[in-house]
């Protein structure tokens, strides 16, 4: 976050902004904060479906009972209804952390339309 603020805050509409008059602040947070965060909905969108994948190995590492501990229960016992029930839970997740990764973009970047 910070890296990206600091290249979006040398962009030539911020100093545009900043040689209009507008204070420090509004500036930051309206033009140069919206921008910024791009990157970052990218990166966290893109690991959501990871954390969701991950819960898998974390549960069994840790003995920790959940959907994870379920689906290699179902697996190891091939339980076929479970494991197509899991995995539609999961890519539910993915496609619902995908679509507010778009609808994100979109509200903070205008030049980004979905039609």
């Amino acid at each position: 976050m910070r890296s990206s603020m600091l290249e979006v805050m040398q962009e030539d509409y911020i100093r545009t902004a900043r040689s209009k008059g507008l204070r420090r602040w509004p500036v930051i947070y309206r033009h140069g904060l919206k921008n910024a965060l791009i990157p970052v909905i990218t990166v966290v969108g893109m690991s959501i479906p990871s954390l969701v994948g991950g819960a898998v190995i974390t549960e069994q590492v840790f003995g920790w009972p959940g959907v994870g501990s379920l689906m290699v229960t179902a697996i190891n016992g091939r339980d076929y209804p479970v494991i197509m029930g899991i995995t539609v839970m999961i890519a539910a997740a993915v496609l619902l952390a995908n679509i507010l990764t778009d609808v994100a973009y979109g509200l903070l970047d205008p030049r980004i339309s979905y039609s």
